[in-house]
């Protein structure tokens, strides 16, 4: 068994290797100079999407755990002339059985079936009323979150920075805001349809109907399919943050990573701490057992905390730490430090 880390930075992608979680080998970083952003890990390919600063963004795969890489020789993600606008970036990359899903900036969906060769724009979506009215957050105005429903292909949840959480049931054609409950404190209507700064949002595959939810202030959770939401952010220190993650087989295990505020994206008191909870956000604990527990002003983004399918959680900083954890939390191990800003980590079992 082998436990495989795809660590996307400001300057590159690095892959990292282990049997235990405790020891690992750190590959060269792929792509250099180049800002990876998304990650996604098969365990026959992986797809890194890289932004070349001077050719643009791109997907590319690799067969080989990132050995040799293949890049089509046209752009795979590119929006139609007719739409007269131009890709920014590639901020995820979702696998959902024989489709890849790209979420993109400016906000927008593709997907592909041919394995991330080509990609088509989800015109539902790109055509809805909101669009228009959806603005940039702070990192940029991007789909970042893609949840396909595990056994229905035609329902596919999307969160973006700003505009908020919306589905589909008909596999794109038509898209309704989800957002009944998540405040917009930065709105003068601060409940409003649409227009709320999620940060990410997470769900289990055993239980679809359920979502949790990193607002830009705010923890929120969804019981009924994202119809409702309501605060689950009683007993974390703070309600800021990037990262919301499930565990890979408990669905009421959550995690969770707060920083102070938006103005002050620190830990607070500077302690490295992941936040736990086993009742579905009922109550939460503080992690920190191998973590530094002092003098740490280091944020996690909100692709860089994920799980493994064997009890694992890893992390990555800004201040380009990596730390994983092999026992659901309790105790860390770091993985490599002195990397570059971490970006995205994802993580899988071979």
């Amino acid at each position: 068994m082998e436990f495989q880390l795809g660590i996307g930075t400001r300057k590159g992608l690095f892959l990292a290797r282990s049997e235990d979680r405790v020891n690992w080998e750190i590959s060269e970083p792929k792509f250099p100079m180049e800002a990876v952003r998304a990650v996604a890990l098969a365990p026959a390919k992986i797809y890194a999407a890289a932004v070349n600063e001077h050719f643009g963004p791109t997907i590319a795969t690799s067969g080989d755990f990132g050995e040799t890489w293949s890049q089509p020789d046209h752009a795979p993600v590119a929006f139609p002339a007719d739409t007269e606008t131009a890709l920014e970036g590639i901020w995820q990359i979702v696998l959902a059985g024989d489709v890849v899903y790209a979420g993109v900036e400016p906000s927008a969906l593709f997907r592909s079936e041919d394995g991330g060769e080509n990609f088509e724009l989800v015109r539902g979506l790109w055509e809805h009323e909101h669009r228009p009215h959806w603005t940039p957050g702070g990192g940029g105005q991007m789909i970042h979150t893609i949840l396909p429903h595990p056994t229905d292909p035609g329902r596919i949840t999307v969160a973006m920075s700003t505009g908020g959480v919306y589905r589909t049931e008909d596999g794109g054609k038509s898209w309704t805001a989800a957002n009944r409950g998540i405040s917009a404190g930065f709105l003068p209507d601060e409940e409003p349809e649409f227009g709320q700064c999620v940060h990410k949002v997470a769900m289990h595959p055993s239980r679809p109907e359920r979502f949790f939810l990193q607002n830009h202030g705010g923890v929120y959770r969804s019981d009924d399919d994202a119809k409702t939401w309501r605060s689950i952010a009683d007993g974390l220190p703070n309600d800021f943050g990037f990262a919301m993650v499930v565990h890979p087989s408990k669905p009421d295990t959550v995690y969770n990573f707060p920083l102070v505020a938006d103005v002050l994206r620190f830990p607070p008191d500077g302690r490295c701490r992941v936040y736990r909870s086993e009742d579905a956000g009922e109550t939460w604990t503080g992690l920190g057992n191998g973590l530094p527990d002092k003098g740490f002003y280091a944020g996690v983004l909100r692709d860089g905390m994920c799980v493994d399918s064997r009890d694992g959680i890893y992390f990555g900083t800004r201040s380009g730490e990596v730390w994983a954890s092999p026992d659901e939390g309790d105790t860390w191990h770091q993985v490599a430090a002195h990397l570059p800003d971490v970006l995205c980590v994802r993580a899988q079992v071979v």
